[in-house]
């Protein structure tokens, strides 16, 4: 966790911020949770425990940097709350969730099946694409009763 705070620490110092007490709470947080997808006020709650003194409107505005900077995603799944995934080091673009409209449960597909199709987009339509989201509704296996699935890249047991 330490070395991915320093790569964190360093991005933002390439783009002239600090990693002051209360953004590295913030990061702590998000790394120790890295499975969740957290609101903002999610977050809060866990920096509060990290540093009592952080408010709200600073872990608002760390979430936004971060997302900015591209460290983090900011993601709505049409609840109207934002929720924030930290991007995942190793990844060359996001990944993908699976939305269960029955108990809301986020699961998450690591595969990134879009690459065809993003070739395609950008030498037809000659644009440059810098990422993409993909949200699948439905309803998950536990709602259904099904088995639990064993594919590779899914990494179920996620909840929002």
């Amino acid at each position: 966790m330490e070395d991915r705070i320093e790569r964190i620490k360093q991005l933002l110092q390439n783009h002239n911020y600090k990693l002051t007490p209360q953004r590295e709470a913030t990061v702590r947080v998000l790394l120790e949770n890295e499975e969740d997808h957290l609101s903002a006020e999610d977050v809060f709650m866990l920096v509060k425990d990290k540093a009592p003194e952080t408010g709200l409107a600073t872990v608002y505005r760390t979430l936004e940097l971060l997302a900015e900077l591209q460290i983090v995603h900011k993601m709505n799944f049409g609840d109207g709350v934002a929720r924030y995934d930290l991007r995942s080091e190793n990844m060359e673009r996001h990944h993908h969730h699976l939305l269960c409209i029955q108990c809301g449960t986020v699961d998450e597909i690591m595969d990134n099946w879009l690459v065809a199709i993003e070739e395609r987009v950008e030498k037809e339509y000659k644009f440059q694409i810098t990422d993409h989201r993909l949200v699948f509704h439905g309803v998950c296996y536990r709602c259904s009763g099904k088995s639990r699935p064993d594919r590779l890249g899914v990494d179920p047991g996620l909840s929002n």
